[in-house]
């Protein structure tokens, strides 16, 4: 019934693992990625019809954080639902989305949702970090229009040295907090604070994580060389009366630079 299939890498002294094949099989893609105790599942689901009267692409990340990730049952007799997300969830949601957006066709007015779920967490290993690289290879193995797959990691300095994915003991002697999202040739996100750093170290900081976040890419290629996403079937792409104007509008200034550098 399971073609489950797992693929494992060495990433900065601890196992990275992705797995697919087992879990959420109605969707255009699912993995599971664990680094260290900490799991997380990512799908990725895409709408086969363009969505009509709408002009942004329509991309929803939703972080789902739950308490049993952490063995932690509610007690109260008899209401055992959890309430609103956390800032956490809500900053990661939005870190994982400004990371992944950047290599979508904005054009596509199709629905596209990235649900990634912590099923645990060990208290040492970021589960942020760890749903970026569940997120990209997700969509890496979907089949939809997707120009990935990207990498991330959590960059630290303590003692005057880099520090790549601390754990939480470690960030917290840690005076330098930085996310690096991207490619092998260029960076595409970066979340960072700091105590009064300079540009040239926090510079340094984000290429060496650059450097640093290689493997996990490495190893999403991997995968993706192995597995045949889900043939998705092509639709007839919707135009509204504005963005065929707009279009037009378009091709009259690109006319009109082309005789100019002529």
């Amino acid at each position: 019934m399971y073609n489950e299939k797992v693929y494992s890498c060495d990433w900065l002294g601890r196992t990275l693992t992705i797995k697919t094949g087992k879990l959420a099989l109605q969707t255009n893609a699912s993995v599971t990625v664990q680094y260290g105790d900490t799991v997380v599942l990512a799908t990725v689901v895409e709408s086969q019809t363009e969505r009509e009267g709408i002009d942004f692409f329509p991309l929803m990340v939703d972080f789902e954080e739950k308490l049993y990730a952490a063995g932690i049952i509610k007690g109260s007799k008899w209401i055992k639902r959890e309430g609103r997300p956390t800032d956490e969830s809500i900053l990661t949601g939005r870190m994982i989305d400004r990371s992944i957006r950047p290599l979508f066709d904005e054009s596509s007015r199709k629905d596209i949702q990235v649900v990634l779920s912590v099923l645990s967490v060990d208290k040492k290993n970021d589960f942020d970090i760890v749903s970026l690289v569940a997120a990209s290879a997700g969509l890496a193995i979907s089949g939809v229009n997707w120009n990935g797959p990207i990498g991330g990691i959590r960059v630290g300095k303590i003692n005057g040295g880099f520090v790549f994915n601390p754990t939480y003991e470690e960030r917290e002697q840690s005076n330098l907090d930085l996310i690096v999202a991207g490619t092998e040739e260029r960076v595409l996100m970066i979340e960072a604070g700091a105590e009064e750093m300079k540009e040239d170290i926090m510079y340094e900081a984000i290429m060496e994580g650059q450097k640093a976040m290689a493997p996990a890419i490495e190893l999403i290629r991997k995968m993706k060389s192995e597995i045949e996403p889900k043939v998705i079937e092509a639709k007839e792409k919707l135009v509204s009366a504005e963005e065929k104007v707009s279009e037009a509008e378009n091709e009259k200034v690109l006319e009109i630079a082309k005789a100019f550098l002529e």
